[in-house]
C-alpha cells in the first residue's frame, strides 16, 4: 500500500520518540525503540554504506549504528553533547533486525491520536516518500513520522544482520 492511500485506524493515539536531525523533528514508533543509549565509541566495519558508522557491543550482542542524516542524503549528523543512539528493533519483510541510529538530541514520547496524523506529502520532502510513515501534527508544527523498517531496505538488513554475526563470532 503506498503511503499516499495509507489511511490509519482512528482508533486510540499511538506514542512516538521524537528527536531531532539539524532543523527537523522525526518520530519513530515506540513499538520499535528497546533503550536509549549514550553516543560512544563505535567500532568501524569495513565495506558499509557510508550510512552505517559502525558497530557497538551492547550487553554482548553486536549492533549496527546508522546515521539517518546520511541515510537520507543529508551528510553527517553533528555529534554534540545532547547526541545519543537510539536502539531500534527493526522488522520488514520477515527480517529482523536490532540497530541504532544516531540522532542529534531526544526530544520527547508523545502520543498522536490517529486525526492529526496526515499522509506523507508526495513532493517537496527531501526523504523519499517511502521512508515517511505519514506526518503527525503537534502544537501547530510538523514531525515526520519515520517507516523505520523501510529505511532500510531489505538487502541493507540483511548485509546488516551478516555484518553483526560475523563481528559477534569475531568477538567470541
Amino acid at each position: 500500500m503506498s503511503n499516499a492511500s495509507q489511511t490509519f485506524d482512528q482508533g486510540t493515539a499511538e506514542q512516538y520518540l521524537t528527536f531531532s536531525l539539524g532543523q527537523e523533528t522525526f518520530a519513530v514508533s515506540t513499538r520499535n525503540v528497546r533503550e536509549i543509549i549514550e553516543f560512544g565509541r563505535l567500532t568501524p566495519v569495513p565495506m558499509m554504506p557510508a550510512s552505517v558508522l559502525g558497530v557497538i557491543n551492547l550487553r554482548g550482542g553486536v549492533v549496527p549504528i546508522m546515521d539517518l542524516r546520511q541515510r537520507f542524503g543529508e551528510g553527517e549528523t553533528r555529534i554534540g553533547r545532547r547526541s545519543c543512539i537510539v536502539i531500534l528493533d527493526v522488522s520488514r519483510d520477515e527480517v529482523q533486525q536490532t540497530i541504532g541510529i544516531v540522532v542529534e538530541a531526544v526530544s520527547a514520547v508523545l502520543e498522536i491520536p490517529p486525526q492529526d496524523i496526515e499522509p506523507a506529502p508526495t513532493f517537496g520532502s527531501h526523504i523519499r516518500t517511502d521512508f515517511i510513515r505519514g506526518m503527525g501534527k503537534i502544537d501547530g508544527n510538523i514531525v515526520v513520522l519515520l517507516d523505520i523498517g523501510r529505511v532500510l531496505s531489505l538487502e541493507d538488513m540483511q548485509q546488516l544482520a551478516s555484518t553483526a554475526a560475523s563481528a559477534s563470532k569475531q568477538s567470541a
